[in-house]
């Protein structure tokens, strides 16, 4: 695949490059320079911490998660909790 450079500088990474990868608007890059070749590579974010909040119906302790963090499915939850007794 090519891509241009524009005039300041900008790079426009494919849409099946930035589909493969999961890259969305804003993503953050990592670029280097290896053996007179430019590297891109995402940069990996460090994880928040979840945040404990309350819940607005009940009133009860919530963890809430970080931005960005991915969605378990029921199936996963039930299989995380399937290893406690």
């Amino acid at each position: 695949m090519k891509t241009t450079l524009s005039s300041k500088g900008q790079v426009v990474l494919p849409s099946a490059v930035r589909r493969k990868l999961g890259l969305v608007s804003g993503a953050t890059l990592d670029v280097a320079l290896e053996a007179g070749r430019i590297v891109l590579e995402p940069a990996r974010e460090r994880p928040r911490p979840p945040k404990l909040g309350t819940d607005r119906s009940t009133g009860l302790p919530k963890l809430e998660a970080p931005p960005r963090a991915p969605r378990l499915t029921s199936r996963q939850v039930r299989e995380l909790l399937a290893d406690f007794p």
